[in-house]
């Protein structure tokens, strides 16, 4: 094996501006959120948006690896055309169950019967909903035009076009007003700056000339459907955490303040520890042997580290001026998930592990190990669910969700790890790409 020239210069250019493209998006979110703190009626403004959200982003979540199979899989244009089939199938799917949920009697089963939302949250979720149905065919081409971008190694622009969305969503949020109120405007901001977003990402990967000739091995449509498949569905899997979560909370005393915070804290840990899911792109596209395997690791321990200590300022002495002046979100909302977001600052850890775990399956092939871990996360919260419900614990529900959130990722990077460990000692040496 030759010495690898991998070192943490090289994973920092490449990455960096990933990490840019993933707090700008972010960005977007937490804008959208600070939007509607200001409104008259902020709880049930946040707490439908944070709803419309989850729903989202569970059913839409195949759609999400969309990048991660293009570099993997795309080596010529047979290949192209087969992951281009993938995404417009998965898209085709996503678009037909936001609809059946935005405007069929489905919508009151899933949200109020299943979620436990409150009825006027559940109305809001809904309307949310009835705009974001036009999503998937957008965010599906954007993941494809990242990945080639991402596989050409031309990062940058992959956050210059994240950062024309996060400009247009001010003038989406101007303009909406005069159409739209509540979490409906929220919708409205994000599906206007996402098309934008996509026409430019798409104008950028066709200006990158990607070598689609190069001699390389193909795969055929039915492998690279047998390795996208399980990559979606363990994405959907993953988007069952904040589901069962936002379905227990929801039910207890404090559910609509608990989904409230609820989701102005995933939307500050997407800003901050949103980054850390760019590990399994960079593994995928550096990674060549153990030793870079190693460098990565690294890699991943300084960066969680640096995003925790900014929860904590966060939680803390910068609480009123991040949180309050900065996002707009009200003082009693800001003082009851302070302590919850404190102990979110090992979640970047955390997340950042399972990330590269999965790249190293993705690497290897073996995607089918990631349904698996995903099982694993929704086992845990399913099992939760029932007790934490019918005991009514003399605590708050952000603080019932947040320990529910890392005790899910936690049990997820333990499960990968050992099943790694598991592995023949040649495969785990040679990080198989």
């Amino acid at each position: 094996m030759s010495e690898t020239r991998l070192g943490l210069k090289e994973i920092a250019l490449f990455f960096f501006p990933l990490v840019l493209n993933v707090q700008l998006m972010s960005i977007s979110h937490t804008v959208i959120n600070g939007a509607l703190a200001r409104l008259e009626d902020y709880v049930t403004a946040l707490a439908g948006m944070s709803v419309a959200m989850i729903i989202h982003l569970f059913v839409a979540s195949p759609s999400y690896q969309n990048h991660t199979v293009t570099i993997a899989m795309v080596r010529g244009r047979k290949s192209l055309r087969g992951v281009l089939l993938f995404i417009g199938l998965v898209a085709s799917y996503v678009a037909v169950m936001l609809s059946l949920i935005a405007f069929t009697p489905l919508g009151d089963l899933v949200l109020i019967d299943l979620l436990g939302t409150p009825p006027l949250v559940a109305q809001a979720a809904r309307e949310a909903l009835y705009l974001l149905v036009l999503l998937p065919f957008f965010t599906g081409l954007r993941g494809f035009c990242q990945g080639l971008i991402i596989q050409a190694r031309r990062t940058s622009l992959v956050s210059l076009a994240t950062g024309i969305r996060v400009g247009a969503l001010f003038g989406y949020l101007a303009i909406g007003r005069s159409w739209f109120a509540g979490a409906q405007l929220g919708a409205f901001a994000l599906v206007g700056c996402v098309i934008t977003e996509t026409l430019f990402i798409a104008l950028f990967a066709c200006r990158v000339h990607l070598p689609l000739e190069r001699g390389e091995p193909e795969k055929s449509t039915r492998e690279i459907l047998r390795y996208s498949l399980p990559l979606a569905y363990s994405s959907c899997l993953q988007q069952t955490i904040p589901l069962l979560i936002s379905s227990i909370i929801g039910r207890l005393a404090d559910g609509p303040l608990a989904l409230a915070a609820f989701g102005v804290i995933r939307g500050f840990l997407f800003l901050l520890a949103g980054p850390m899911r760019n590990l399994q792109q960079a593994y995928l596209a550096l990674v060549k042997s153990a030793q870079d395997y190693r460098v990565l690791v690294r890699f991943n321990l300084l960066v969680a580290t640096g995003m925790g200590l900014l929860v904590l300022l966060a939680a803390g002495p910068l609480n009123e001026l991040i949180l309050g002046q900065l996002l707009g979100v009200a003082p009693e909302l800001r003082h009851y998930l302070r302590l919850s977001l404190a102990a979110c600052a090992i979640f970047p850890l955390f997340y950042g592990g399972c990330n590269l775990l999965r790249g190293w399956f993705a690497g290897a092939h073996q995607t089918g190990k990631l349904g698996y871990s995903t099982l694993f996360k929704s086992g845990f919260l399913l099992l939760a669910w029932l007790p934490l419900v019918k005991l009514q614990l003399p605590v708050s529900g952000i603080s019932i969700a947040i320990a529910l959130l890392l005790g899910a990722e936690i049990i997820e990077a333990l499960y990968l790890r050992l099943q790694r460990q598991k592995q023949p000692e040649e495969l785990r040496q040679l990080a198989p790409l």
